[in-house]
Parts: structure tokens; C-alpha cells; sequence
């Protein structure tokens, strides 16, 4: 597939974490020629990243969208419209849109869109600018066969790469678009939790941190469920259990079933404003 890439040009619009962050995995393939590549943003501030990748920075959104095949929409929900009725003479039926922006349904931008463009509505997470992302896209209903498995060719080295009906996205927006952050927040409280026992800050929080990466790539890895692997932990009457008893208690696990429903529904009612 590289040889077919070579000359494949992309646009993005919108120079945020979320476009480096797909933009570097793009990269890291090794298909894409930086050349070809073109972010376009209101403002320089982000723009010397992006340099550094050897990419080509510029202000005109309509420029980054004449040169390319594929574009993507990386810029704030509310800010889709105006991008895209500025772009609007400059698409064609040869250009695929790829939608970052949370909220935006398929709908709303083929009705935006001239009919015939491919759409994709494309949801990763902030670990993409590590290259060890969660994502999820889903196709518009131009949108071929072709076109998904170009992306996820593209989009491997962002990390794990799925395609869905659009129901799921931002059911995926709640689990692990926000979920990086309940992520986060659990391992801040382990680790003043080990504070609190005596622990130095700095080294509970580096413990805290590596348990969750080493944690989360056994279950990546191994196959296993969650629960499985939980129980591999365990001994009868050992420490193990009697802090999950704890956390059991203390309601946790209602707790982070009602933050992703949470965080889905927030999703959803964007999407209808």
C-alpha cells in the first residue's frame, strides 16, 4: 500500500493536540511524504511542532483543502460550519472529510458538504499524541470500503484503530475520550492513598502511573477480561481483596458506570445542539 500512498496529499485543519497527534502517527508509517501535507490554523502558536515534522503550515483553510485528497476537520464543534462554508468552493467529489469535532453527526456534515463527498466522523483520544490512542471512526453513507481500510492503514501508528456504526461514537467519547481523564483520576487517589500511608509524592505518583500503564497493557495483551485477571490477583484473605472490598464499598464501580453514561449523554446532547 506505501507505493499507492506516496503521492497522497492531506490537509488539516485545526493545528490542536488532537491534529499532532494523528498527524505523527500518519507519519510514523512511513507512507506519507511530509511534503504532502499540509495544517492550516488561525494562529502561529502551535505551528513550530508541526514544522518539525516537515509539514507545511499556513493560514488559508481553502488552500490546505484544494491540494489534498483526504481532510481533516480538526477544529472545535462550533466552529465546523464556518470552516466548512469556507471551504465549500474548493471541495470536490474526490475529497474524503474526516470529522474530529465531538458532537457533529454524519448527518449534519453531509448536509453541510456537496453532495458525493466521502465523510467519516472520527473519534480519538489524547493519547494519540503518544502514539497509544483509542479509536473509533465511523463511515457517512458515500463513504466506501476503500476509504475505511485506508484509514485504518493510516491511523495504526496512532494506536488501536476501529471502525463502527456511528451509535458507538460517543458512546466512546464517554469511555475513553473522557475516560483518559477518570484514568487519571483514580491514579491521582492511589497515589495519595500511598501518601497518605507514607509514601514520598513524587515516587507514589511515578508507582502510581507505571501500575496503570503495566496494568493496561496486560489487558490489552493477555486476551483475558478484566475480571480475570483481577481474580489472578487475588489470594484468599491477602491485600488484594481486601482493598477491592474497600473500593467495592466505597462505590466505585457504580461510580465509573455512571460517569460514562455521564459523559455519553453530554456527548449526545452536544451533537443535537
Amino acid at each position: 500500500m506505501a507505493s499507492d500512498l506516496s503521492h497522497l496529499k492531506i490537509g488539516f485543519i485545526g493545528a490542536g493536540n488532537m491534529a499532532y497527534g494523528i498527524l505523527k502517527g500518519i507519519l510514523k508509517s512511513g507512507d506519507i511524504n511530509p511534503a504532502n501535507v499540509t495544517v492550516s490554523a488561525p494562529s502561529i502558536n502551535n505551528f513550530p511542532r508541526f514544522q518539525e515534522l516537515g509539514v507545511h503550515v499556513i493560514h488559508c483553510n481553502g488552500d490546505a483543502v484544494s491540494e489534498a485528497q483526504l481532510v481533516f476537520l480538526a477544529v472545535k464543534p462550533h466552529f465546523i460550519r464556518t470552516v466548512v462554508n469556507e471551504v465549500l468552493p474548493h471541495l470536490t467529489e474526490r475529497h474524503i472529510i474526516v470529522s474530529v469535532a465531538a458532537g457533529v453527526t454524519l448527518e449534519t456534515l453531509e448536509q453541510l458538504l456537496p453532495a458525493g463527498v466521502e465523510t467519516v466522523r472520527l473519534m480519538p483520544n489524547l493519547p494519540c499524541v503518544l502514539q497509544e490512542g483509542a479509536l473509533l471512526f465511523a463511515r457517512g453513507s458515500c463513504a466506501t470500503p476503500e476509504t475505511a481500510s485506508l484509514l485504518k492503514h493510516l491511523l495504526s501508528a496512532c494506536g488501536s484503530v476501529e471502525e463502527g456504526p456511528e451509535s458507538w461514537i460517543d458512546i466512546h467519547t464517554g469511555l475513553s475520550g473522557s475516560g483518559v481523564a477518570f484514568v487519571y483520576l483514580f491514579a491521582e487517589a492511589m497515589a495519595e492513598g500511598a501518601v497518605k500511608m507514607g509514601m514520598p509524592s513524587a515516587l507514589a505518583q511515578r508507582i502510581a502511573a507505571q501500575t496503570m500503564l503495566g496494568a493496561g497493557r496486560m489487558l490489552r495483551d493477555s486476551g483475558k477480561p478484566a475480571a480475570v485477571l483481577r481474580g489472578e490477583v487475588c489470594t484468599p484473605g491477602g491485600t488484594t481483596i481486601y482493598g477491592l472490598h474497600a473500593l467495592e464499598k466505597g462505590g466505585v464501580r457504580s461510580a465509573a458506570m455512571s460517569a460514562v453514561e455521564a459523559a455519553t449523554e453530554r456527548a449526545r446532547e452536544l451533537g443535537r445542539k
